[in-house]
């Protein structure tokens, strides 16, 4: 059975001060258990700090982003290693922003997924469609598009270590959301075609994450689904009772 994730990407929100008075907080309100893997992804700058306040709990730390080299000039690019330093264990790579405000491709994600496995870190790769190409019938090509290409090239043993979050880029940041039955039809979609890409054990391994507008009100019935496991979660991980009710919704799934 596959375990639960529900990571927060903070994007580009709260300052350290804020970023270690948030973590404090999901810290207090969450259960030590490892019933549910819990990641928080802050800005950069905040990951050192909140890596310091959940240290001794369950709770991992995740990067947004990182360049694939190991090192070079490359002007405000973070590497793997420097994430591993401050005890990140995971990076979320391809996110739909990330592709649309700053030109990130397949390759690229291709290129970073690669460099994350190798330096030890848990990647989440982010796939998904926008309104017209879900409206115009494109959804599966869009998607074996992504994921062929994102993960071109990957074994299985990696491929069973890495994280899919499925984000219909129309619901991020909406207050839409897909329903769970819709959400359920698209996370089945990718595990058959993680299938094709290894073998259905490794498919059957591997977690992947709801990351459209999940919030406590809708958590439960979305995790109740038998092909999604877990939340990449926006807006409700920037407040930690919404951020914790959703982790309990997946404790109860």
């Amino acid at each position: 059975m596959r375990k639960k994730i529900i990571a927060g990407n903070w994007k580009m929100n709260k300052t350290v001060s804020e970023a270690e008075a948030l973590a404090t907080a999901v810290k207090r309100e969450l259960d030590t258990e490892a019933k549910v893997d819990v990641v928080l992804c802050p800005p950069a700058i905040s990951i050192s700090k909140v890596s310091e306040v959940v240290s001794g709990s369950q709770i991992a730390v995740g990067a947004q982003n990182m360049h694939h080299e190991a090192s070079g000039a490359y002007t405000g690019e973070i590497s793997a290693e420097m994430l591993r330093e401050q005890y990140c264990r995971y990076v979320i790579l391809g996110h739909s922003e990330r592709r649309e405000y700053f030109g990130e491709t397949d390759a690229s994600v291709n290129q970073k997924t690669k460099a994350a496995l190798a330096a030890g870190l848990i990647p989440i790769v982010c796939v998904g469609e926008t309104l017209e190409e879900r409206e115009a019938g494109q959804i599966e090509d869009v998607i074996s598009t992504q994921i062929n290409g994102g993960l071109s090239g990957i074994e299985a043993a990696d491929l069973k270590k890495i994280v899919v979050a499925y984000e219909p880029v129309w619901a991020i940041g909406t207050g839409k959301t897909a329903t769970p039955e819709q959400a359920q039809d698209v996370h089945k979609m990718i595990r058959d075609l993680l299938a094709k890409l290894s073998d259905q054990s490794t498919a059957d391994a591997v977690r992947i994450q709801y990351g459209g507008s999940m919030k406590p009100g809708n958590a439960l019935e979305l995790l109740s689904k038998p092909d999604i496991d877990g939340g990449l979660i926006g807006g409700a991980a920037l407040d930690a009772n919404s951020f914790a009710e959703i982790v309990k919704a997946a404790i109860e799934a």
